[in-house]
């Protein structure tokens, strides 16, 4: 994975995340959670609720969190994980295929709608195809069908259901 700043394009910036940073990342996140809950998805539930403070600092330490920032402000966060989590592992089955699995992607409400999510994934294709990576996965809530439509539309299959979340692979 990549660890120094790179652009995302003329606008924005990404780059590994750093201690310093986990206030920041914990706020984006917890604001998209409650943002959520007041649109009635319950996603991230767990998450605003500080249940996942240590797992994200944690992320944040191994160097598998990005920001992305714009004229120096976080606008979007991420996690990368190479290799399975605990939750992967629930979800997907134990899979050693040299997949990567994306985590908390979130992005800040006043760029939602602009199209930042597409130009991220977009980076983490080209970035993990040039590390020869073949496969991205993830999940999301199954009944927050905004976010389902997303990953379809941007070339996400939807490959199995698993405790309410649905599994999406996009081969690269």
């Amino acid at each position: 994975m990549p660890n120094n700043l790179v652009s995302l394009d003329s606008v924005y910036e990404v780059s590994i995340a750093m201690s310093k940073d986990a206030d920041k990342i914990l706020d984006l996140l917890k604001d998209v959670a409650k943002w959520l809950k007041e649109k009635g998805i319950d996603q991230w539930g767990f998450l605003a609720a500080g249940g996942e403070d240590d797992e994200v600092r944690q992320a944040i330490n191994n160097n598998n969190t990005y920001i992305v920032k714009r004229d120096g402000v976080i606008v979007a966060t991420f996690t990368l994980y190479p290799t399975q989590s605990s939750w992967d592992k629930y979800t997907w089955g134990n899979l050693n295929d040299g997949a990567v699995y994306l985590h908390r992607l979130a992005i800040s409400r006043t760029k939602i709608g602009s199209g930042l999510g597409k130009k991220i994934l977009q980076w983490m294709e080209t970035i993990l195809e040039k590390e020869g990576k073949n496969s991205l996965r993830l999940d999301c809530v199954g009944n927050n069908s905004k976010l389902n439509e997303f990953y379809r539309n941007y070339g996400f299959e939807k490959v199995g259901n698993a405790d309410g979340h649905s599994l999406f692979q996009k081969n690269i």
